[in-house]
């Protein structure tokens, strides 16, 4: 009796990386001068086909560091109150802290070295990531420093589409405006566009991967 295989971990589709999506809001442009405000992260695994697909969001509201930059225009885009009572938002330290215990956990269960990000226009959001872990002296941060995996990039090879909002309408996976800036939000629909586009890749990786396997 014949049996199926397990499908693959997701570290080796990758190369031993660990794909999790990051969005952050923030008070500007700058990552060493502008406050980080949300940050939200998508870990992400493969299912029973062997699919790339979401498996845990978490997010935390990020407490301005002392001194930080904050933009009347950038809290006009993300709609976001530093000062709101219900915030509820953790030091930069803790909310790190908080993100990144469970992307630890994914990438010693998913047989991975390290986590790579993956975010739409990538590099804004590794460079506030890493410029609050420079600030906040979070240890073993589970990112490599510099290399990503860029939305931006795939889908205007893929679809023609460099603005997520577009991408996401181009592919059917749909775009509310009134939900876009959030961190959370944007995070999964990034997601969600990476696995589309990485998925559809599959025939591609499996017909390269088939003559190592041979």
């Amino acid at each position: 009796m014949s049996t199926q295989p397990l499908p693959a971990k997701v570290g080796q589709r990758f190369r031993g990386f660990l794909p999790v999506v990051v969005d952050v809001e923030t008070g500007g442009f700058n990552a060493q001068t502008d406050a980080l405000l949300e940050i939200a992260a998508v870990i992400l695994g493969v299912d029973e086909a062997g699919n790339l697909v979401r498996r845990e969001t978490v997010f935390s509201h990020v407490a301005p560091f002392p001194g930080a930059n904050i933009e009347k225009a950038a809290l006009e885009v993300n709609g976001i109150d530093p000062d709101h009572p219900l915030r509820l938002a953790k030091s930069e330290h803790d909310a790190l802290a908080h993100v990144f215990k469970p992307i630890r956990q994914a990438i010693s269960e998913n047989g991975c070295t390290r986590a790579i990000l993956v975010g739409h226009n990538a590099h804004f959001d590794l460079g506030f990531v890493n410029a609050a872990i420079a600030r906040s002296g979070v240890k073993r941060a589970p990112f490599h420093p510099f290399s990503v995996f860029d939305t931006a990039t795939l889908a205007g090879a893929a679809l023609g589409q460099t603005v997520l909002a577009r991408a996401l309408q181009a592919t059917g996976l749909g775009h509310d405006q009134s939900e876009a800036h959030s961190a959370i939000y944007d995070a999964e629909k990034t997601a969600d566009l990476f696995c589309l586009l990485v998925n559809r890749m599959r025939p591609l990786f499996e017909a390269v991967q088939a003559p190592a396997q041979a």
